[in-house]
């Protein structure tokens, strides 16, 4: 227990049989219930995670998919045992040995102490991350990051992408768990839902550990268009849920009209471009027509932006 709360650890793991045994050797005494989730790995992940059973005295949990169903439906696996127990705080700990144990502790305080229902792990705080993180990863993780920020409602976000997190037995509870998205966007989707049901978020710093022995097969450049379409949804469902459903927000006017103006204003601006260079003159109303369209949607937009972070302000 920490500060009075139970306190559990999710684990979702795909052929994690090399580094599962680091991890769970390193959760702190303080940890009352270690939840493995074996995504239908390929190798010995259970029989290795397993073979800490023992040790543990009781408080390991193995469970396992019949079919791999993607990170994020690991940990919403994890996520509905963890209700069934009752744990007041849920961290996500990766199998894959990348997250520092040493930060548990300063990643589930603030939940533990009501502060907020949900901590993220931020590996962007130091120099430390700029080291250590790949460069592509680092900036394929900085646009996300933004386009996070405006999907989410969370602008004092920044690490999208890391799964190093905490979360409330009360969040979980209000959440609906199978509306989560089952793989890698997972972070980015559930920052969304937790944005509708209003519940406070902060970054906790962390260190990031890399060339532990962990294979990652993410291709930061393969996932992005997936990841952007997420995030529009994401985007779309919380401007409907929070500012038409819930508050009935004049924001929602100031984002659709920005969407309505700025994609035709810059579609006609690149083909005056174009006709420029390659037919000939441009007539002035047609190129005051595309400044007009561009200036009013990026000024609109503008808008939306802020007002959305003035209303989310208080979810800090």
């Amino acid at each position: 227990m920490l500060n009075g709360a139970r306190v559990g650890v999710v684990v979702p793991a795909y052929n994690e049989e090399g580094q599962i045994g680091t991890v769970l050797s390193q959760i702190p005494d303080f940890v009352d219930t270690i939840i493995v989730v074996d995504d239908a790995s390929r190798d010995r992940t259970v029989e290795a995670a397993g073979e800490h059973q023992k040790r543990m005295n009781g408080r390991l949990v193995i469970l396992q998919h019949d079919r791999n169903k993607g990170v994020g439906a690991a940990i919403t696996t994890g996520y509905k045992k963890a209700v069934e127990q009752g744990l007041d705080v849920v961290a996500i700990m990766a199998g894959d040995a990348q997250m520092d144990p040493r930060d548990l502790r300063d990643l589930v305080a603030p939940v533990t102490e009501k502060r907020v229902e949900y901590t993220k792990g931020n590996r962007l705080f130091t120099q430390e991350g700029w080291s250590l993180i790949p460069r592509y990863r680092f900036f394929g993780n900085l646009i996300l990051s933004f386009l996070t920020k405006v999907a989410s409602g969370y602008w004092h976000i920044a690490d999208s992408q890391t799964g190093y997190t905490a979360i409330s037995l009360s969040a979980l509870r209000r959440l609906n768990l199978d509306r989560l998205y089952p793989r890698y966007g997972f972070p980015n989707d559930i920052l969304v839902k937790l944005n509708v049901i209003g519940a406070r978020v902060i970054d906790v710093p962390i260190t990031p550990l890399y060339k532990v022995g962990e294979r990652s097969g993410i291709r930061v450049w393969r996932v992005m268009p997936v990841m952007v379409w997420l995030l529009i949804k994401g985007f779309c469902y919380r401007m409907f849920q929070k500012y038409i459903v819930q508050s009935l927000h004049p924001l929602v006017l100031f984002y659709t009209m920005g969407a309505l103006l700025l994609p035709p204003g810059l579609l006609l601006g690149i083909y005056l471009v174009v006709y420029r260079f390659t037919t000939g003159d441009i007539s002035p109303s047609s190129a005051l027509l595309s400044a007009f369209l561009l200036i009013s949607g990026l000024q609109l937009w503008l808008f939306g932006m802020l007002f959305d972070y003035l209303d989310n302000a208080r979810l800090r």
